[in-house]
């Protein structure tokens, strides 16, 4: 017996030639289309505006592989962390972090990671695979469901900083803000999402040849080879006067300022020459910096700084002219902060779809 199609894995293109063989209208393909990705469903029956006979024909041919929660966990400050199993059983994590003036849905691009940066507890797992475009968009379609259901509120931002690299996965990930900012997908401003990398120099290059219209972080959380070297691995491949090179390139390209993420660690990299050394790269790079506090994970060799060395290091970057902005972490108490996401519960059957 053939293998059913993934119908999400086409183009409206490819659809209307599959659709006119059969003898359907080519506004049939068009409205197919439109359940899929505008208004987000996960099976044909649900396409109520085409004929029975049609569907069924559909559900013969084609697959959904839809996402869905499979369990949620809610933070004492409202965050909600969700387990997102995927159609071949893999679980990714989403978390939808709420603060009073934005929702944002933090999602993931693949199942593991392959980078095994020090600090971070999605390191420590494998690269299972990439996530496919559909993956990356029903995670965003449901925790903005999510945000509307209960918190009455519209989701406003989106990145791209959940579990794996994003630009390992370049075609999927791109295909799938396409699909998110498109007026036939979810319609939401390509300024409102950012796309998150531990710095992959010739693929932020890559970004910057194809002109994207979303935000560039990067994780940089040193501004010195050595100890970047020691908690990024990536970085002795991906220097930084290599990623100086493509970060100006990408600004040229594209006029967006890239933002810096750097995680404060008590007495490796939060001292005041790890300002002065951050202050240089970012006045090398038109970047602004997003400081973010340390989220400790099991046997992580690294603490959290301490409020007067944090202190003095903001001063010192603000003295140079840098913009900066400290970020609180939110959702610590389920393990839903940054670089805490790690699949605790694997096991738990649907509660929400």
């Amino acid at each position: 017996m053939q293998a059913k199609k993934d119908i999400r894995a086409l183009t409206e293109a490819q659809l209307v030639d599959i659709l006119k063989e059969k003898g359907e209208a080519k506004f049939r393909a068009k409205q197919v289309y439109e359940w899929l990705w505008k208004k987000s469903a996960h099976s044909f029956d649900e396409m109520s505006n085409l004929s029975k006979p049609l569907r069924d024909w559909l559900k013969e041919n084609f697959v959904i592989n839809a996402v869905v929660i499979s369990d949620m966990q809610v933070s004492s400050d409202r965050t909600i962390k969700c387990a997102m199993r995927l159609s071949d059983g893999n679980v990714v994590e989403s978390v939808l972090i709420p603060t009073p003036t934005r929702m944002t849905a933090c999602i993931s691009s693949q199942v593991g990671c392959s980078l095994t940066c020090k600090f971070c507890a999605t390191g420590k797992l494998k690269r299972l695979r990439n996530l496919n475009a559909d993956e990356i968009y029903d995670q965003v379609a449901l925790v903005k469901n999510l945000a509307e259901t209960k918190y009455d509120q519209a989701l406003t931002n989106i990145v791209y900083m959940g579990m794996g690299e994003p630009l390992l996965n370049y075609a999927e990930m791109m295909r799938s803000v396409d699909r998110i900012t498109s007026p036939d997908g979810l319609n939401m401003s390509p300024g409102r999402i950012t796309v998150s990398t531990a710095g992959i120099a010739k693929m932020i290059i890559k970004l910057g040849d194809d002109q994207v219209k979303f935000n560039l972080a990067l994780s940089l959380h040193a501004a010195n080879d050595e100890k970047r070297n020691h908690i990024m691995p990536i970085n002795e491949s991906n220097s930084l006067d290599n990623l100086e090179e493509a970060l100006n390139y990408f600004y040229e390209k594209t006029g967006s300022r890239v933002t810096f993420e750097y995680i404060v660690f008590k007495d490796f990299n939060d001292g005041i020459q790890d300002a002065r050394e951050l202050a240089d790269f970012c006045r090398k790079t038109t970047a602004k910096v997003n400081i973010i506090e340390y989220n400790p994970i099991d046997e992580g060799e690294f603490r959290q700084t301490t409020p007067e060395r944090l202190e003095a290091f903001v001063k010192h970057l603000e003295s140079k002219g840098i913009i900066v902005n400290v970020r609180r972490s939110r959702g610590k108490d389920i393990d839903a902060a940054c670089g805490q996401l790690v699949n605790k519960n694997k096991t738990a059957q649907p509660v929400y779809k």
